[in-house]
């Protein structure tokens, strides 16, 4: 599978310039309806004048209608940095001939070695094929119809919920199994690797929803809705059974998780020598929460606690274990959010009792 091109961020930044609901976007929209052609370089012009051959300089505010009716020129146009002003149209571009270029039209050619000699945006609008690539440094993107990408992203939302669904579902026999101290390291392994899936469908959502711009509006708040506590669910599991016990190794692990390819994410071994175990059987192997995860979900609890409580003991069970007095002995705990901990992890208890009924 070729990789997306639009994980670097630079050209991520890109689309958001050219999606649907930006003047620009407009404009090309309507190039394109006229079957017209254009080359348009978005950047700083000052840095870019070494370029310029002719053209006529306007700094004139952008609209739609003043680039198509420009578009009609032969020569570039030329936009600032921030998309505001179109400073210069009808330019003859004249980038290093020795830069190299996989483009055959003359228009791409030039778009291309332009966007790897400078640190400008450039749009090239085929006025045979209708289609419009943006450059930027050594990436090429060609833009979809958006008809076809927003059809691509609501079906990724609905593998997205079924993955959410699924982690749910693991989360809530995971927790059960901490409160009975009964966790191998499969369990744990299934939860971040269901995580990490979820995670990484809604990175490729929210790439689709840069692209799509205004049109992706719906979309992003079923998004927001479905990561809500995702990546706080993910990293608390990772500080939970990283086997170090170090919040740096943890915090390295997790890193390690999203860096993982795709292959590598299916396989169970590669994910435990991740956490720190090697050469077991995650059947086998039984691990024991420090009680993150758990503890993050009692309302009002501050972090800075959470790690002072699980610094003092040093696991779940502990936890739940502990007497009104030992938690109220903890640094910045006190009576009052001892008694929060205990009643937060009653109810804990309960309601998961309740989920995994329901989940039956």
């Amino acid at each position: 599978m070729r990789a997306d091109p639009r994980k670097d961020k630079t050209l991520l930044s890109a689309l958001k310039q050219v999606a649907p609901g930006t003047t620009l976007r407009a404009g090309i929209d309507d190039i394109i309806r006229a079957e017209h052609g254009a080359l348009i370089v978005i950047g700083d012009p000052n840095e870019l004048a070494f370029l310029f051959s002719g053209g006529m300089r306007l700094d004139l505010p952008l609209t739609s209608q003043l680039l198509y009716e420009l578009a009609k020129m032969d020569g570039a146009i030329v936009i600032t940095a921030d998309g505001q002003k179109l400073v210069y149209a009808n330019v003859q571009l004249m980038p290093d001939p020795a830069i190299p270029s996989s483009e055959t039209g003359t228009r791409h050619r030039t778009a291309e070695r332009v966007a790897k000699q400078t640190d400008a945006l450039v749009i090239s609008i085929s006025q045979q094929r209708e289609t419009v690539t943006v450059f930027v440094g050594d990436l090429r993107y060609q833009l979809g119809e958006i008809s076809d990408t927003l059809a691509r992203t609501n079906q990724a939302l609905g593998t997205l919920e079924t993955y959410r669904t699924r982690l749910d579902q693991g989360l809530t026999r995971l927790t059960a199994l901490e409160f009975q101290s009964a966790v191998v390291l499969d369990d744990v392994l299934v939860v971040l690797q269901r995580a990490e899936m979820t995670t990484r469908m809604a990175e490729e959502i929210e790439r689709n929803c840069a692209e799509l711009g205004e049109e992706s509006r719906l979309i992003r708040m079923q998004l927001d809705e479905l990561m809500e506590d995702v990546p706080r669910e993910k990293a608390a599991v990772v500080y939970d059974y990283d086997r170090s016990g170090d919040p740096a190794s943890a915090s390295r692990a997790l890193d390690g998780l999203g860096r993982l390819d795709y292959t590598h994410l299916l396989e169970f071994d590669q994910l435990a020598e991740l956490l720190g175990y090697r050469d077991t059987n995650p059947l086998d192997l039984t691990v024991h929460p420090r009680g993150y995860r758990v503890l993050s979900r009692i309302p009002r609890l501050p972090d800075s606690v959470i790690r002072q409580v699980v610094r003092d003991f040093e696991s779940l069970d502990a936890v739940v274990r502990a007497s009104h007095r030992d938690l109220e002995a903890v640094d910045g705990v006190g009576s009052v959010r001892a008694r929060e901990i205990r009643e937060g992890l009653r109810r804990l208890q309960e309601h998961n009792l309740v989920d995994r009924y329901l989940q039956l």
